[in-house]
């Protein structure tokens, strides 16, 4: 059987990953980016770049986006060049980004207003995941559009978990993040005690990857750090955005994630620090002593 024809809209540090995984496996690929020119290795590769999202769930049957929040995901789905302006009815849309659930109904209810089919499927994993098609999809959708999505999810990650109705990947997620966001903020404010304290950091840090903190997490942000390379494989600056969605949907549901506010602080300074742009990891070195004597200084 022929392979379904695939648009991602938005090829960033996720998105990239997964397009170049669907090229490799001889899936007719449609990109769009804002930024075109990050698009160009994969039309070096074999991908056709649209125009603008319409254009891209004009030639497609399913339409995945990867985009950083709330608004750049409403911004390739809706108005006069959004995607859902191109779509054909019978089409399969996907939204794979880390969004609230409120936008997600409201997308869901407009893709099926034209005639098409929704999965929210959001992903853990970062950078090298979705370059090495080991991502897990938590989904949130019918049944029946899910089997039509395997195809391209069996080559993008390593499994798929269906979480219920459309919203409850959307909220696996959050929760999955707020998570991970608390762990890297604690790790981050244990780096500075062990500084303060006096303590030998290689010895500290490794009663506590190796004891009972050592969450997979943990010992990832540990390495990042230590190789003093802060490239991005998951911009720092998203998991500011991600606690916050976090603690509003905790909120909506009575659950007052009280962690989740305290680490969205702790990520708010470091991206005030200017480390934005840079690795989760580099959380760490925005509570070192030096960046803290650099700021007295300042």
């Amino acid at each position: 059987m022929s392979k379904p024809r695939v648009a991602i809209l938005g090829v960033g540090i996720m998105g990239g990953g997964m397009a170049s995984q669907l090229l490799s496996a001889g899936f007719p690929l449609i990109v769009y980016n804002r930024n075109r020119e990050r698009a160009q290795p994969l039309v070096d590769a074999g991908a056709v770049l649209a125009s603008s999202p319409r254009e891209a769930a004009a030639r497609s049957e399913i339409t995945l986006s990867m985009v950083a929040d709330d608004a750049a995901s409403r911004g390739v789905w809706l108005g006069d060049n959004g995607a859902l302006a191109g779509v054909s009815p019978g089409a399969l849309l996907v939204e794979c980004s880390t969004l609230t659930v409120p936008w997600i109904k409201e997308l869901a209810a407009a893709a099926v207003a034209q005639g098409c089919d929704f999965l929210d499927a959001p992903v853990t994993g970062s950078k090298s995941h979705a370059a090495a098609g080991d991502l897990l999809f938590l989904v949130g959708g019918p049944e029946k559009a899910l089997a039509a999505a395997m195809p391209v999810f069996s080559v993008l990650g390593r499994d798929t978990i269906h979480l219920g109705s459309t919203g409850s990947g959307a909220v696996m997620k959050l929760i999955n993040n707020f998570m991970a966001g608390v762990q890297a903020a604690s790790l981050a404010e244990a780096t500075a005690f062990i500084h303060a304290g006096g303590l030998d950091l290689d010895k500290a840090l490794q009663i506590l990857t190796t004891g009972a903190p050592g969450s997979p997490m943990i010992k990832l942000m540990t390495t990042r750090a230590n190789s003093g390379d802060f490239t991005p494989n998951f911009l720092l600056r998203l998991m500011v955005k991600d606690l916050a969605y976090a603690s509003e949907e905790g909120a909506r549901h009575g659950v007052n994630l009280q962690t989740a506010k305290a680490a969205h602080a702790v990520f708010q300074n470091a991206v005030t620090a200017g480390y934005g742009e840079q690795d989760l990891s580099a959380v760490i070195e925005s509570l070192s002593p030096k960046t803290a004597k650099n700021r007295r200084s300042a």
